[in-house]
């Protein structure tokens, strides 16, 4: 056995339909696509969305709704996960990178520091944003809200 010999196996292949070869093929003619229309023409390809000339879905239902391009998303952290983080790790400095680690956000993430929930212990947080009341509840207990 050599290259020159090799073949698929019996059955694994199909000969393609040879259309517009003449009338004797049986494929001739029209070649399989009926008479005239836009459907018969070479070059044919139909609009997303077109739905036979009917006024299509994405024009019938009406425009709404504002995105702001300028907006900022930021993930949002309560104090009481500060304080879970503070009591599971022993930890005094709390920064973006310990919370990627962690895996309460992403690399991209910015983050916000809520107030909800009670911190017990003195900890410096440093975030891109906080709430005045997580500043409060951070400074109350001698720690610092630092502001990337």
């Amino acid at each position: 056995m050599d290259l020159s010999n090799l073949k698929p196996a019996a059955g694994s292949t199909k000969n393609c339909k040879r259309i517009g070869r003449g009338q004797g093929t049986g494929r001739g003619g029209t070649s399989t696509r009926g008479h005239k229309g836009a459907k018969s023409r070479s070059g044919y390809s139909r609009k997303f969305g077109f739905e036979g000339g009917q006024m299509p879905l994405y024009r019938r239902v009406p425009k709404y709704g504002f995105r702001n391009i300028n907006r900022v998303e930021y993930r949002s952290l309560n104090i009481d996960i500060i304080q879970q983080l503070v009591a599971n790790l022993k930890v005094e400095v709390i920064d973006v990178a310990l919370l990627i680690e962690h895996g309460y956000i992403s690399k991209n993430d910015k983050v916000k520091i809520l107030g909800r929930g009670e911190l017990t212990a003195k900890v410096d947080v440093t975030a891109h944003a906080f709430s005045a009341s997580a500043v409060k509840a951070i400074e109350s207990t001698g720690g610092q809200a630092i502001k990337l």
